[in-house]
């Protein structure tokens, strides 16, 4: 059964990337946005509270005025009587003010709830401001049962929260010090403000919220799109360039092979070893851009896939076959460990063609004289392939970049032993390509071990993906 499956990294790549873009673009505008709400609310907080505060200051300064008149005209040297004489204050807009002698005995007052007298008393007992000094209290005013004819209404008596800005003032004649003043003026009103407008800056900036996150996204989407052309047209180019290379190379190939058959070619040593020479360059060059045209196609979606069931063992029976000869000559022992019957649904040829980067990739960086293990298993939800070999190992360091393109650890080594950097980006496209993953071991001096997990589900839908 075929179908074709075209791969969609790119698209998940850029997909990403502009994801990430809108986040910070948004996160950053929100950022602003959040800033700009906290000094605005601020600022009216404290704008607001201010104004009350120099109201309340001017008030209680009008009004310790006023008394202060009254004594000297009358040439009173105490308080006691004040409240029986007909004395207007100013104070139109006060919760309660309270006059009181040198004892702190109330001479005269008033206040908005009469009930609340002894324990506004109480609050202001014994208190003498310092300069500019305003206290806010917070009192729960309950409001008692009504009564209709004489009889109780039966019912649960009400209670509110009421914000106080609270002013006092000493009251002096002749420097001698006589009593005070206290006035409280009812500031509710200014945290409901506060509170209403807390809310609608919350819907403000959940609004502009929105509003930033569709800027972002047009943003990033803009920001992407030199970016996401520049990438199609360097897929285009390494698949065209792939492409046409490879006739050339198939050329100088066959070309090189007929001049080894010529008579002057034998008998020259030194022309033998330069046809020698070209054929290994022209060979490496080949490999490589086969790579390069598999890894391009993959990125533009036009590789085909043969999706089908197949006895996995016996393609890995046939990968070792082929690669025995060249195991050999480097005296390189090879293994296989799997059972008698191994059936897998997947590309069969992609698949293969991981069993042998892996193994080659083995037998390159194995010693003399060492073992290379091809281990297959199969579990309930998925099965696995392990190549472990003893050879020289990959550094810490390295091993997140290890399946990057043309990155080499070791770029001397292995340049002398044919690599391009470009099989283990291969074997991880062929994983990713199944659903599964490969994921790598390995200790300097001691050897690596690479491990390719693929899900048994494997159906066309899953391996669209």
């Amino acid at each position: 059964m075929k179908s074709k499956f075209w791969k969609r990294g790119e698209r998940d790549l850029f997909k990403g990337t502009q994801t990430r873009l809108t986040m910070q673009y948004s996160g950053l505008l929100m950022l602003f946005l959040v800033l700009f709400i906290i000094i605005v609310y601020t600022l009216l907080y404290m704008v607001i509270l201010r104004d009350q505060e120099r109201e309340l200051e001017k008030l209680t300064r009008q009004e310790t005025r006023i008394i202060s008149n009254y004594l000297a005209e009358s040439a009173r040297n105490e308080l006691r009587g004040l409240g029986s004489q007909e004395l207007v204050l100013a104070g139109v807009d006060q919760f309660f003010y309270y006059v009181v002698d040198a004892q702190g005995n109330l001479v005269m007052g008033s206040e908005t709830i009469p009930h609340l007298r002894n324990e506004l008393l109480t609050l202001v007992a014994g208190w003498v401001p310092e300069r500019n000094q305003i206290r806010e209290e917070t009192l729960t005013v309950t409001f008692p049962e009504r009564r209709i004819g004489g009889e109780e209404v039966e019912r649960p008596s009400g209670s509110d929260k009421v914000r106080l800005m609270i002013d006092g003032s000493p009251i002096f004649y002749n420097n001698q010090f006589i009593g005070m003043i206290y006035i409280g003026k009812d500031i509710s009103f200014a945290y409901q403000l506060f509170n209403w407008l807390l809310i609608v800056l919350a819907g403000l900036m959940v609004l502009f919220a929105g509003v930033a996150v569709f800027l972002s996204y047009m943003m990033s989407k803009k920001a992407m799109g030199p970016i996401s052309n520049a990438f199609n047209r360097q897929k285009e180019f390494v698949g065209d360039a792939s492409h046409e290379l490879r006739t050339p190379l198939s050329v100088m190939l066959s070309s090189i092979d007929a001049m080894e058959m010529t008579d002057g070619v034998e008998e020259d040593p030194f022309a033998q070893k330069l046809l020698r020479n070209m054929k290994l360059e022209v060979k490496r060059m080949t490999a490589l851009v086969s790579d390069l045209l598999v890894l391009a196609r993959a990125d533009s979606g036009g590789v085909e896939r043969s999706y089908e069931r197949f006895d996995l063992n016996i393609e890995a029976e046939n990968v070792i076959e082929s690669l025995t000869p060249h195991a050999e000559a480097n005296q390189i022992s090879l293994h296989l460990h799997a059972p008698d019957e191994m059936n897998v649904m997947g590309d069969r040829e992609r698949l293969k063609q991981l069993l042998y980067i892996l193994l080659d990739n083995a037998v390159k960086y194995s010693p003399d004289g060492g073992h290379v293990t091809l281990t297959l298993e199969k579990g309930e939800k998925e099965w696995t392939m392990s190549v472990k070999d003893e050879g020289i190992g990959i550094h810490r360091d390295d091993l997140p970049r290890i399946f990057d393109r043309f990155y080499r650890s070791d770029k001397s080594r292995t340049r002398a032993l044919g690599g391009h950097g470009l099989g283990l980006s291969i074997a991880k496209w062929i994983a990713g390509i199944h659903n599964g993953s490969i994921r790598v071991e390995s200790e300097p001096e001691k050897g690596s071990t690479f491990t390719v997990y693929i899900p048994l589900n494997q159906t066309a839908s899953t391996a669209k993906k």
